[in-house]
């Protein structure tokens, strides 16, 4: 990918903030999502939204795109609605599973989600799978793309089963470098207070939900991403504190580890993803393409040709996925 940014929009910073706040997703109408609701194997429950083009519950002989999200997104974040739009245009179905809790109602049991969560990521593509007889793509936006590279490495030549081709877009595959980076200056002060404030309610409903599952004031005195995944993501999903989770899930020492087409998109200019973290072609093995453009910002990529829109990231990664698979 070769990707400048408009010069009215300087700096990871603007590239990050202004496409997910300002920037039209789409050229056409926003999308419309049929919900589904999918039992867990641990009896706990899933929601899924299908672009409302696909309602029919099987669609042979056409691709269909499922896009993981990233920390606190949905169906409804600015990358969703921009990926279901490439998917309206070129016909192909569209699926968001939602991470637990992420889809306005919290979920059943004494978990949530984490970077590393490629077991759910295994059994939501194995229920995609099971319903559609085309290829099937998969693409992760930053937390999501972790968890969907950490499946494709743990699966190893099995995950040509379910997928046909994967992309990262814009994931911390380093996750202590991640955490480090928006724990810091700028990003502590904006981006970290944006994701606790979402995070710390939902959490304190799951301690009312299921009583002395964490340490309550230790999570209200988390001021960072670090701390609140020490005291509540970690011990939840089976990790010994937040250095633990940050070394267990990250996908990037299992990149070699990967027998499908993957794609990695990284901007340099990430302030989430610091670029020296970022890894390199002689550690992913010959089934991972990096993409690393200088500009682009945290899921931004704003098209400088089609002002306000965001269309030139989802385009490309879209157009990649359906050439890997032979669509």
């Amino acid at each position: 990918m070769n990707y400048a940014a408009p010069w009215w929009l300087p700096g990871g910073n603007l590239q990050t903030i202004w496409p997910a706040l300002y920037a039209r997703r789409g050229i056409g109408p926003p999308p419309q999502y049929r919900r589904e609701r999918w039992d867990a194997p641990d009896g706990d429950f899933v929601d899924v939204d299908w672009l409302e083009h696909d309602a029919a519950p099987q669609v042979p002989r056409r691709a269909l795109l499922v896009l993981f999200h990233g920390l606190e997104g949905s169906s409804r974040s600015h990358y969703a609605e921009a990926f279901a739009d490439f998917a309206r245009e070129h016909g192909l179905a569209y699926a968001v599973p939602h991470f637990r809790g992420c889809s306005g109602e919290l979920n059943r049991g004494p978990r949530a989600y984490h970077s590393g969560d490629y077991e759910e990521i295994g059994w939501l593509l194995a229920r995609a799978r099971a319903r559609h007889d085309g290829p099937l793509l998969a693409v992760g936006i930053s937390l999501g793309g972790n968890a969907l590279m950490r499946w494709a490495a743990e699966a190893g030549a099995q995950a040509g089963l379910l997928a046909n081709a994967v992309a990262a877009v814009c994931s911390p595959l380093d996750l202590a470098a991640g955490g480090q980076a928006i724990g810091r200056g700028f990003n502590r002060l904006v981006y970290t207070t944006m994701f606790l404030r979402s995070m710390k309610p939902k959490a304190l409903q799951k301690l009312a939900q299921h009583p002395g599952l964490f340490d309550h004031e230790r999570l209200m005195a988390a001021r960072d991403l670090y701390q609140f995944d020490d005291v509540f993501t970690a011990p939840l999903h089976g990790f010994q504190g937040a250095d633990d989770y940050y070394a267990r899930a990250s996908a990037k020492p299992h990149l070699h580890r990967v027998r499908i087409p993957a794609l990695a998109l990284n901007a340099r200019n990430d302030p989430f993803v610091p670029a020296a973290s970022l890894p390199g072609r002689a550690g992913v093995g010959d089934f991972v393409t990096l993409w690393q453009p200088r500009e682009g910002g945290h899921v931004g990529f704003p098209d400088g040709h089609l002002p306000g829109h965001v269309r030139r990231m989802p385009a490309e990664v879209g157009a990649w996925l359906l050439n890997a698979a032979g669509c």
